[in-house]
């Protein structure tokens, strides 16, 4: 099999969470409080940097504005990122079933609370869907390995608070993400290069939001966006198909 069918970009992204679990798990409490906030604030700016270069890439701009709009708003209609969030807590549940839950110095409720953002974070962002299609599709995994970069020190601050249960959140991560890129794969053949372009387009956009939330700017509806992916490379066809000529 060649390199460029391979899920490169999905292993580095599921092997940074397992490594960083466990060095949040061992040297966590080296890490000063301090430090932990303004390394979120370099995460932030990174997806941000991740963000401008896909919008970049982008062909039809209405196209990737009304399937971004369009999309955001059936993901509120739906209530996508309450589905998400509900994902969230089976997944936990699922992985409190293989690991003892770490005793802590915050409450039990905290404890949960935390647990389900990273689940919802490293499982259901919108970077790694996004990044796992274009995998598939491109065999391109330089966003996937971004943003493993990402993961590592994010699974390794959160480890400090809850254990080594982080690492197993590689497991559910890596069943969605090779999913993702093997839909990406079988999807590739039906597409044109513009639709690919503006499907990243809509990506970035959802990135930068992601950014937004990370550095507490504004917190953007990232998880009802994600929709928004789904209906970009068909909008995409039917600008360039049936609209551009009649312009």
């Amino acid at each position: 099999m060649r390199g460029e069918k391979m899920p490169i970009g999905v292993i580095f992204c599921s092997s940074s969470i397992i490594i960083g679990g466990i060095l949040g798990t061992l040297f966590g409490k080296y890490l000063s409080v301090d430090f932990k906030e303004k390394i979120n604030m370099v995460f932030g700016a990174c997806a941000l940097a991740m963000g401008i270069t896909s919008v970049m890439l982008m062909k039809n701009m209405p196209a990737v504005i009304f399937a971004t709009v369009l999309g955001t708003t059936i993901g509120l209609i739906i209530h996508f990122g309450d589905l998400i969030n509900r994902l969230g807590v089976l997944l936990k549940n699922l992985i409190f079933g293989l690991v003892k839950r770490k005793e802590s110095d915050i409450s039990d409720k905290e404890y949960d609370e935390m647990l389900l953002t990273i689940i919802v974070l490293f499982c259901a962002g919108g970077t790694g869907i996004y990044g796992s299609i274009v995998s598939g599709m491109s065999g391109d995994h330089t966003l996937l390995i971004s943003k493993a970069i990402l993961d590592l020190f994010t699974a390794m601050i959160f480890s400090c608070l809850l254990g080594p249960v982080v690492s197993f959140i590689a497991i559910p991560q890596f069943i969605i993400f090779f999913t993702l890129f093997s839909c990406g794969g079988m999807i590739m053949p039906y597409t044109t290069p513009e639709m690919v372009d503006d499907f990243k387009a809509v990506g970035g956009i959802i990135l930068l939001a992601t950014s937004f939330r990370m550095i507490k700017v504004k917190m953007f509806p990232v998880a009802d966006m994600i929709p928004a992916m789904i209906l970009a490379m068909p909008i995409s066809h039917i600008w360039t198909t049936y609209i551009m000529p009649l312009l």
